[in-house]
């Protein structure tokens, strides 16, 4: 019996002296906003451009055989399109697209085409949200979000999360950043809530004390059923 609890004891311990921890030696406070501030509220927001696998919708007014739910940019950032050919749509707005379409038509084909793009889902605007949240998944953000609002989407967090390590990642012209957050201290108003852009990742961090806590009350249980013995 001394020696299962022994055993069960061990990686209990080894979790409350906190054998890793993933945030180390990433900037947090005040350094953590000078790498991703929150957002700007005078900064006009930019035009949504077309990525590679976003999913369009395309509609020609009085014209149903050429108008589209979905309609997927491949890898190469580009569609083909009846009557047009491939169409090279990454980095183009959806009025972009609209205008050329219209004009490709036009040429040849339809008198005065009225053509109307939309995005239907964004490959490039969906955050990650992982670690200790109670839904952990992909998440569509409409241009920018904020940090708490993508943890809203992922229902909060689990009794093992841990507010003030909150890891967010990022990606620019292919270098890798990170940053630590403290949730806590953004609900009360103390710092700002940075912003989060799409392709963002999150990872709440885990706490060996919560986490050892629970293996404890599971191992209970157990060791009523040993006493009877």
């Amino acid at each position: 019996m001394s020696r299962l609890l022994a055993g069960l004891a061990l990686p209990v311990c080894c979790l409350l002296a906190g054998c890793f921890k993933p945030s180390a030696g990433l900037p947090q406070g005040e350094a953590a906003y000078r790498v991703m501030p929150p957002a700007d509220p005078n900064r006009e927001i930019a035009e949504y451009r077309v990525g590679v696998l976003d999913t369009l919708s395309i509609r020609v007014f009085q014209e149903p055989e050429l108008t589209f739910d979905e309609i997927t940019v491949n890898s190469a950032g580009t569609f083909n399109y009846p009557f047009v050919g491939e169409v090279a749509a990454e980095g183009k707005t959806p009025i972009e697209l609209s205008r050329e379409l219209e004009a490709g038509l036009g040429s040849r084909y339809i008198r005065n085409p009225q053509v109307v793009v939309g995005v239907v889902t964004s490959a490039a605007q969906r955050v990650v949200v992982d670690g200790q949240v109670v839904e952990p998944g992909v998440y569509e953000v409409a241009g920018t979000s904020s940090l708490m609002e993508s943890i809203a989407r992922a229902k909060g967090l689990t009794f093992t999360g841990v507010e003030d390590e909150v890891i967010v990642f990022r990606n620019v012209d292919g270098e890798r950043f990170g940053a630590v957050f403290d949730l806590r201290a953004i609900r009360e108003g103390r710092v700002a809530d940075p912003e989060i852009l799409g392709g963002d990742r999150i990872v709440v961090g885990y706490s060996a004390i919560r986490g050892g806590y629970q293996d404890f009350m599971r191992l209970v249980p157990l060791v009523n059923v040993f006493r009877r013995f």
